[in-house]
């Protein structure tokens, strides 16, 4: 039997079915929180961004309705809730460290891994995400749906209220300089 659709589970939710909800969290906390933690300066303030997010979709059940998909409502709150944010701290770009200012980050190594290959990811993860963190915050915002939340660029487009034209170029955009900060070009 195959798994319950995310809409299916918000609107089984909505009518009363607690372990509906428990599975959609399952399945979109990783990446929601990610979200949130590339797009802001501290751990605090993304976990507080996430739990805020979910307390969004908690209080919204009882009005959904499937008019998108799920992952596109759920990341259209965290977007208005990434808005509210940037607006409160004058959309600065912010680094992708923690509050003592490492790197949030980590690789973890097999047993077999080589030291110099660890070394070599470490570097080009952390080139990697000072420059996400150094994207003006429309492409960082396109770039971490795409990535974290898998939307194409329609539904990229529907969450931050944008044509489908502007977001395919933001996301371009994002894509370039991200290839050339790490040297693919």
């Amino acid at each position: 039997m195959p798994a319950a659709s995310d809409e299916d589970l918000m609107l089984a939710y909505a009518g009363g079915d607690a372990g509906a909800f428990d599975a959609l969290y399952a399945r979109h906390r990783g990446p929601s929180f990610r979200l949130m933690l590339r797009s802001v300066r501290s751990r605090g303030e993304a976990e507080e961004l996430f739990q805020d997010l979910w307390m969004r979709v908690i209080e919204a059940r009882a009005r959904y309705t499937p008019t998108a998909k799920f992952t596109t409502w759920l990341y259209t709150i965290a977007h208005n809730r990434l808005v509210d944010y940037w607006r409160s701290k004058g959309l600065a770009t912010v680094p992708i460290e923690n509050e003592e200012g490492e790197p949030v980050a980590e690789l973890k190594a097999g047993p077999f891994d080589e030291p110099t290959r660890i070394i070599e990811a470490r570097q080009t993860l952390d080139v990697l995400d000072k420059a996400i963190a150094a994207l003006p915050s429309a492409q960082r915002e396109a770039f971490l749906l795409h990535h974290e939340g898998d939307m194409t660029a329609a539904q990229i487009a529907e969450a931050t209220g944008t044509n489908e034209e502007a977001a395919k170029s933001r996301l371009r955009y994002a894509m370039d300089k991200l290839r050339k900060a790490i040297g693919d070009d």
